[in-house]
């Protein structure tokens, strides 16, 4: 039985010693209880993770070329602000004959990039789509009005000119989007909310994702997309516009914020529908100022969205477009067009829908005179105009 206990302290002992010996090694190399009973101190633990300042300068300079690319990023790109009046619905009152509601302005929000020096902007033709005008403010606050060059609808992009004497406003370029790679650093700059000026970055999640079964391909990206960042630019490290942000992905449609997954379209699509603009222009011999003023002709005229069939007796269009308002302050008034006049021609021409017959009219130039063709209380009757600009241009 002494034997045992002894055989007992003996094993305790060892396993004292045997944890005093790791502990005061502390996991270092050449160093242990020999040393320690002599007095020398552990050496110290180099294979922890220490903070050297001169690991940090990568990730600093790497934050300041980010805040650089944004300072020259920001200049180019604006906030977008429409207005869509839609006008209110004509009753026919037994008492006061037609009575006319309250037209509506419904407010729109985007974003765009300048691409040269005189103005030009592309952003999504969403986002100016059967609007009635068309305002754009710069990063700097200064606020211009626009008109639209062209569009394309399939890939969902615009070409606007600012309305301005300027030739000096900052602009990006476009980079080949066939050179971007999944895993590429990007920013997306816009106005989402409303706020202006906004950056966000992430990186390119994925390319050839379609949104719909038309067969267009956009660019995937994480950055923070929200609403109001459509049309914005999508750039890269050097500051190159690589898409055109479009759109958010919703997995939840009770959801209108950023989900992880935003859509845009590739650079080049972009590039190719604003060059085609740009040719068709040359094409046609229109010059900048003809150009510019495409989009100014105002009557002052609201007419109800659906046409009027108009009786074969009448003998002229076989649809009209009835006015349900007027602004008393317009060409129209002082034409003395009238609401629940039911115009069918404009300068001896037919129109098929009301909304083409508003078109014509914006295409006008200012101070042109035109002859519109009426029916009144059961009499056709021409109406001369003098086409105005139109107010918010003014």
């Amino acid at each position: 039985m002494e034997l045992v206990r002894r055989l007992l302290f003996a094993a305790a002992m060892i396993g004292i010693a045997a944890m005093l010996y790791s502990y005061s090694r502390g996991g270092r190399e050449h160093y242990g209880l020999p040393d320690l009973l002599r007095g020398e101190k552990p050496p110290a633990d180099t294979t922890g993770a220490k903070l050297d300042l001169d690991d940090i300068q990568v990730i600093r300079r790497m934050s300041d070329e980010f805040s650089k690319l944004s300072a020259v990023v920001l200049p180019s790109v604006v906030s977008i602000t429409t207005e869509t009046r839609v006008s209110g619905r004509v009753i026919w009152d037994p008492f006061y004959g037609l009575v006319g509601q309250r037209p509506q302005v419904i407010p729109g929000l985007g974003s765009g990039a300048i691409i040269s020096p005189d103005g030009l902007v592309v952003t999504n033709y969403h986002v100016i789509e059967d609007v009635s005008a068309i305002n754009v403010t710069t990063n700097s606050n200064a606020k211009y009005p626009a008109v639209v060059l062209g569009a394309d609808p399939e890939r969902d992009i615009a070409l606007l000119r600012i309305e301005s004497t300027r030739k000096d406003f900052p602009a990006l370029t476009f980079a080949n989007s066939d050179d971007v790679r999944v895993g590429q650093i990007v920013f997306a700059v816009g106005n989402p909310f409303g706020l202006s000026g906004t950056v966000t970055q992430g990186i390119i999640s994925a390319r050839d994702r379609h949104l719909s079964d038309s067969q267009m391909d956009y660019l995937q990206t994480d950055t923070v997309i929200n609403p109001g960042n459509s049309g914005g630019p999508l750039v890269n490290i050097h500051g190159q516009i690589v898409g055109v942000n479009v759109a958010i992905y919703r997995g939840d449609e009770n959801v209108r914020a950023w989900q992880g997954v935003g859509l845009a379209v590739p650079a080049n699509a972009a590039k190719m529908v604003v060059d085609l603009i740009l040719d068709r222009m040359k094409q046609t011999a229109l010059d900048s100022s003809r150009v510019s003023t495409i989009g100014h002709g105002y009557l002052g005229l609201e007419v109800l969205t659906e046409p009027v069939e108009i009786a074969a007796l009448w003998g002229t269009s076989p649809s009209g477009a009835l006015v349900s308002g007027i602004d008393p302050r317009s060409p129209a008034a002082a034409a003395g067009l009238r609401v629940g006049d039911v115009i069918t021609k404009f300068q001896g021409m037919s129109f098929q829908t009301p909304a083409g017959l508003l078109e014509t009219i914006r295409k006008q130039r200012p101070g042109s005179s035109v002859i519109l063709q009426v029916i009144r209380a059961n009499e056709r009757r021409e109406v001369k105009a003098v086409i105005g600009k139109r107010p918010d241009l003014q």
